[in-house]
C-alpha cells in the first residue's frame, strides 16, 4: 500500500467538497493506494508526468482530485476543485 501526500491546500480543499463526493474521492484515492485503478479518471500529462485526475459529480457540481502516481512508494495529491457549480 502506497503512502498518500497531499501538497499545499489539496486536503483542505478536499475536505470542503460535499460528503458524498469526498467518500467517493476518498474510496477511489485509496484504490490507487491500493496499486487499483479508479473508476472514473483520466490521465493529464500536461500537468505532469504521471499525473491522473478522479473525476466526481453530484447535484452541487463536477469534482476533480489531481494526483501523480508515478512513484514507488507514494500518491500525491495534488490538487482538488470545484469544476462547475
Amino acid at each position: 500500500m502506497k503512502a498518500l501526500h497531499f501538497i499545499g491546500t489539496a486536503r483542505k480543499d478536499l475536505a470542503g467538497f460535499p460528503e458524498s463526493v469526498r467518500r467517493r474521492a476518498g474510496h477511489e484515492l485509496f484504490m490507487v493506494q491500493a496499486g487499483r485503478e479508479p473508476a472514473n479518471y483520466k490521465p493529464i500529462p500536461t500537468v505532469a508526468p504521471g499525473a491522473y485526475e478522479i473525476r466526481a459529480r453530484d447535484e452541487a457540481g463536477a469534482f476533480r482530485v489531481i494526483y501523480v502516481v508515478k512513484f514507488e512508494h507514494a500518491v500525491y495529491v495534488l490538487h482538488a476543485l470545484v469544476v462547475v457549480h
